[in-house]
């Protein structure tokens, strides 16, 4: 199988969820599954930017990106959290490799808005970095940063980077890894599965908005990109991603349509 798994920063600022995860990653590829890895870490890059007193701005969720935040970026992004989740990985017996989407353009990308500075959407995929080295033997850990073909770095949403990567990579399964149970109904209940019908259904009556009304609408992108299912699963959950991959119903599955018998 196909795997794309996609990290929350907030999993990844824990010690122990951070080399709990990165064990239970570890595995898949010697359990023969052709794994990637993206993470995010809005977290530790407002830690980091509150820390030399540069005040984080939103626009609609994203976070505007001027030149000095830029900087930021790769020195959080694609430096200390994806060297971190690396060192972990290794840790843990998996050939794990850092990297970006402005290496090799893997996700070439360029300006969303002019209000919004350097952030980025990815308008195009080269995922033959990722084939080679899943074809070397390697495990590879994308951090949430694009590239333009001038070289120019981008902040690019973590979950529209993982579903970029996991269509270009033809995953079979996209895995958002989360710190919320799955998606919630307006009781409060768990949603087992959705269409995307049932997404646009959600977020039309107000019960998905924020951060999980631009997460279901990522995990449409995605099916509608070929990605076969998407799950949006709580990362703390003991054993996920093994509970996961045994076919066990934790949080919310996603599906192209409903099947009838």
């Amino acid at each position: 199988m196909r795997l794309l798994v996609k990290l929350g920063g907030t999993l990844l600022d824990a010690p122990e969820s951070l080399g709990s995860l990165a064990a239970q990653i570890a595995a898949l590829p010697r359990a023969g599954h052709a794994t990637v890895v993206v993470h995010g870490g809005g977290k530790q890059m407002t830690r980091f930017l509150a820390e030399r007193g540069v005040e984080s701005r939103f626009v609609n969720g994203l976070r505007v990106t001027t030149p000095e935040v830029a900087d930021a970026v790769l020195k959080v992004f694609a430096g200390t959290v994806n060297k971190t989740l690396t060192g972990a990985l290794l840790r843990s017996g998996a050939r794990a490799v850092g990297l970006s989407g402005l290496d090799g353009l893997l996700a070439e990308s360029e300006a969303l808005s002019p209000e919004l500075g350097l952030v980025g959407r990815v308008v195009r995929t080269h995922p033959e970095v990722l084939d080679c080295l899943i074809g070397g033997g390697f495990l590879p850990v994308v951090a949430c940063v694009g590239g333009g073909a001038d070289g120019t770095v981008y902040n690019v949403n973590a979950d529209q980077m993982a579903v970029a990567c996991a269509t270009g990579f033809r995953a079979d399964r996209l895995l958002f890894l989360t710190d919320v149970p799955g998606v919630l109904d307006a009781g409060k209940q768990i949603l087992a599965r959705l269409t995307p019908a049932d997404c646009d259904r959600l977020i039309e009556t107000g019960v998905a908005a924020g951060g999980m009304e631009a997460k279901l609408r990522a995990a449409c992108a995605a099916l509608a990109g070929g990605v076969g299912e998407v799950r949006i699963a709580p990362g703390a959950a003991p054993d996920v991603v093994a509970r996961l991959m045994a076919g066990e119903p934790l949080g919310t599955v996603l599906v192209p349509q409903e099947t009838v018998a």
